[in-house]
């Protein structure tokens, strides 16, 4: 179907993951969620560049390779998340991090 995409502009649509690792991993049970300004039925979700077929949902199961977006038409698109099918993955937290944070990394395997 057809996928609008919010102008360029502020970005303050955020996509949360849970568990907090911003590189998830399939053998995770992973759920993405949309937050931002604009109504939560406006919420579009991309996989991979193009349309997921997750409209209007706030929470997305996620258990497939990939790089996931959302989009609220108030608040652009959000920062990707990817999800990985790797044998070994370092993960980050999911958040904003400054210079001078402390850190914890994970390495999966």
């Amino acid at each position: 179907g057809w996928c609008p995409l919010s102008p360029t502009g502020a970005q303050t649509t955020q996509l949360l993951v849970e568990p907090p690792w911003r590189l998830a991993v399939l053998w995770d049970r992973v759920t993405l969620t949309c937050q931002g300004s604009g109504t939560a039925d406006a919420t579009t979700w991309y996989k991979d560049g193009q349309c997921w077929g997750q409209e209007g949902r706030t929470k997305a199961a996620v258990n497939v390779k990939g790089t996931y977006w959302c989009d609220r038409p108030d608040g652009g698109l959000s920062p990707p998340v990817r999800d990985s099918e790797d044998w070994l993955v370092l993960q980050v937290p999911a958040q904003v991090l400054l210079e001078g944070d402390t850190v914890t990394l994970r390495c999966r395997g």
